[in-house]
């Protein structure tokens, strides 16, 4: 049953979710704040509101109905019947529970005694970020059959991990960490972008209005197409006027794959196609974090 859960919290995705901290992290580092302490709980309260957000999916998807045998993606376990609503529910809440002592902690140890006002302000969102994950799916009205979910990842997975992690060591914003916040924001749009491409025929057929099933699958590869090379801008924008130094620019590196990615996505006739798609774009995200990160600290 173990191994079913393991499946059911989708591992692949986790790399993409801590991309976020990892160049908010950096960023931090690179301003002289460093602790590490707030870097792995930081990264441990992330992956817990990923494995959540993934559990929420599987059941919101599953009891609507809109998992079925159509379906183009790998199978769901709500779908395929090896873990029930019931037990998916049970594991939420523990997930729920786990994840919040995490997010408890890193706010202790990010604020201590002194800077309680920042503290409330910091488990309000998190009771927010939790609230967001579970409502994507789950519910009469999840904001993910209404178009919404791209909001919600851009928000969440950029601007609220990068700035949020940048925060909790600095005390402060820096409008400067808006820029590498966006790009890792829109990496991640287009991530769910190719998961709706790949969906959009089954998601029409259950009333998921995303944004691909509102504007169709040729305007949905302009709109990836958008995302990705707005996303390189903005990073190339923070690194010139903000670092400039020679290894700064090391994160283009990931954006190679990305651009021929591109040109994939315009040949894809078959909606299945967008599957594989869907892992070069997320690991690419987690590298572009990593090449990110070594370019500031080097």
């Amino acid at each position: 049953m173990i191994k079913h859960f393991i499946n059911a919290a989708r591992l692949r995705t986790l790399p993409l979710s801590v991309s976020g901290i990892i160049v908010g992290s950096a960023l931090a580092w690179y301003d002289e704040h460093k602790n590490i302490l707030i870097s792995l709980l930081a990264i441990l309260t992330t992956i817990g509101f990923q494995i959540i957000s993934n559990f929420a999916n599987d059941y919101g998807d599953g009891v609507k109905g809109t998992d079925n045998i159509n379906r183009i993606g790998p199978k769901r376990a709500i779908q395929s019947g090896i873990i029930t609503p019931k037990q998916m529910k049970k594991a939420i809440i523990i997930s729920l529970i786990i994840t919040f002592g995490f997010a408890l902690s890193l706010i202790y140890i990010a604020f201590g005694k002194d800077h309680l006002k920042l503290s409330v302000l910091f488990i309000l969102l998190g009771i927010l970020s939790l609230i967001s994950a579970i409502k994507y799916t789950v519910g009469k009205n999840a904001y993910g059959y209404s178009g919404l979910g791209d909001v919600f990842v851009f928000l969440f997975f950029g601007l609220l991990s990068t700035l949020g992690s940048y925060f909790l060591y600095t005390k402060n914003l820096n409008l400067k960490v808006l820029y590498p916040a966006i790009s890792v924001g829109l990496l991640s749009v287009a991530v769910l972008n190719l998961n709706n491409m790949r969906d959009i025929e089954n998601d029409k057929i259950a009333r998921k209005n995303t944004i691909v099933v509102k504007i169709g699958s040729q305007n949905a590869k302009i709109y990836h197409t958008f995302l990705i090379i707005i996303s390189f801008i903005s990073s190339l924008f923070f690194t010139y006027f903000f670092i400039n130094k020679a290894i700064s620019y090391l994160f283009i590196i990931a954006y190679i794959p990305l651009f021929i990615h591109l040109k994939k996505v315009y040949q894809i006739k078959n909606h299945k196609d967008f599957d594989p798609e869907l892992k070069k774009v997320a690991l690419s995200t987690f590298f572009f974090s990593i090449l990110f990160a070594i370019g500031l600290l080097l």
